[in-house]
């Protein structure tokens, strides 16, 4: 358990240093940092697959498509939302995507939720309202931009789960990884920025926390269960929180942090609810 609970804190540590990169690198177009998160990751990935001999194109591959193209849809949102939101905002709004998969579940796949969990998703709600209302410095492009995130995210939940056991984990990160970097590759090209200096180093690592992020947190659920696991992946909004203030300078006010409590620690509660 110790050692599940030590994987998830570095993949939240990986995933928190690649949000504060990008925040850095926000004079940088979105889809050319889309183009060099996904091309390494993708790299890494396609090597794994040969070398373990697994097939690259998968089983299901209409599904996989899907999954990649919501993907891609979600996490270039959520890199151009930085540029309008502070780092911690952005990454604790994006943690609202559980409650979009949720219902997508409800309505698609059927699942019933218990009544304490419309609780929990209603306060987290609340929170994001507090963040909007009280927060006079909040941009509603931005917020529309990650909320719009969180709503594909939610669908790729839906996705994975379709697709269940029926493909290698790793086959499903790289049809994403592969659909991102051919579509970050090309947009990019018509709206190119050369990155001079420490950008260029940071670029390429953001593929690299990226992917070890996914595999550190892949290993923490194979190694305990779920309900013991899951929660600590939320210490990646108190990183990032921290980075966003003593690096960028970041402020945020009594209503915000409140705002941001509703979120997360409701949706911590769903997670040990629904595990019950």
């Amino acid at each position: 358990m110790k050692k599940a609970l030590l994987f998830m804190l570095i993949s939240t540590a990986s995933f928190s240093l690649m949000n504060a990169f990008i925040k850095y690198l926000d004079h940088i177009p979105g889809f050319q940092l889309v183009f060099f998160r996904s091309i390494t990751s993708f790299i890494f990935a396609t090597t794994y697959l040969l070398s373990n001999q697994i097939n690259v194109l998968g089983n299901q591959r209409k599904l996989l498509s899907l999954r990649a193209i919501a993907g891609l849809i979600s996490m270039s949102l959520f890199f151009f939302s930085f540029k309008y939101l502070s780092v911690g905002t952005a990454v604790s709004l994006r943690y609202v995507a559980p409650i979009f998969a949720a219902i997508f579940a409800v309505i698609l796949l059927k699942e019933k939720l218990k009544p304490i969990q419309w609780f929990f998703f209603f306060i987290a709600f609340t929170g994001v309202l507090i963040l909007k209302g009280f927060d006079s410095e909040m941009s509603n492009i931005g917020m529309l931009l990650v909320i719009t995130a969180s709503v594909f995210t939610g669908i790729v939940y839906i996705l994975i789960r379709k697709i269940g056991k029926a493909d290698h984990p790793v086959v499903v990160v790289n049809y994403f990884m592969f659909f991102s970097t051919i579509v970050g590759g090309i947009m990019c090209l018509f709206n190119w920025i050369q990155p001079k200096g420490l950008d260029w180093a940071l670029l390429a690592s953001l593929g690299v926390f990226g992917y070890f992020g996914q595999v550190f947190m892949t290993k923490a659920f194979q190694m305990a269960e779920t309900s013991r696991v899951a929660p600590i992946k939320y210490t990646e909004v108190i990183f990032t929180i921290c980075i966003g203030v003593f690096w960028f300078g970041d402020t945020y006010t009594l209503w915000s942090f409140i705002g941001l409590f509703l979120i997360v620690g409701a949706l911590i509660a769903n997670n040990f609810v629904k595990k019950e």
